[in-house]
């Protein structure tokens, strides 16, 4: 994929990490919810909890994981760290990966069960402190930056590196 411009990929770094915050706050709210319909025990005040959670689930969780998913993934290709050339790119993509399929066909249906049955559910609070978890540590390795470049990455790097410009306009790999 050709490499995206400066304005089109700040643009597009503003959408993935809003999406990226907003998943990470949906997350955090479900498992606000979670506990609170668990541990309570007040009958309607689980319903309602549950209730809130399917408006989130129905509404929000969904687009926001598809989004962030898909704005990370254009990013990766679009730009020098591509998508394996760096661990750190490459655990976070099969992260959100794993994470908005658990969301879209996992929780969301589990939601929904729980929303009609009313009755305290432990996966509801597991759920949510998995997938935070899983936020909060891609949300690290973002920032930090660790393990360096993948094999692809180094293999790319040394590729890069024997290759020397031989007017402006052409390269000429050397030996």
């Amino acid at each position: 994929m050709k490499h995206l411009k400066r304005p089109a990929r700040r643009a597009l770094l503003v959408v993935h990490v809003s999406v990226s915050v907003a998943w990470l706050g949906l997350s955090v709210g479900l498992l606000t919810l979670g506990i609170t319909a668990y541990v309570t025990g007040d009958a309607s005040l689980t319903e309602a909890a549950y209730r809130a959670m399917k408006v989130f689930a129905d509404w929000l969780l969904a687009p926001v994981a598809l989004v962030t998913l898909m704005s990370g993934l254009v990013l990766a290709l679009g730009t020098p760290w591509g998508l394996a050339r760096h661990r750190w790119v490459w655990i976070k993509f099969w992260i959100t990966l794993a994470t908005a399929t658990a969301t879209v066909f996992a929780l969301r249906p589990e939601i929904e069960h729980a929303a009609a049955a009313g009755v305290p559910d432990s996966s509801l609070v597991a759920a949510p402190t998995v997938s935070t978890a899983a936020y909060l540590f891609m949300t690290a390795i973002s920032v930090l930056k660790p393990w360096g470049p993948t094999r692809r990455g180094r293999h790319l790097r040394v590729s890069a590196s024997s290759c020397k410009a031989v007017d402006g306009r052409s390269v000429r790999r050397t030996a």
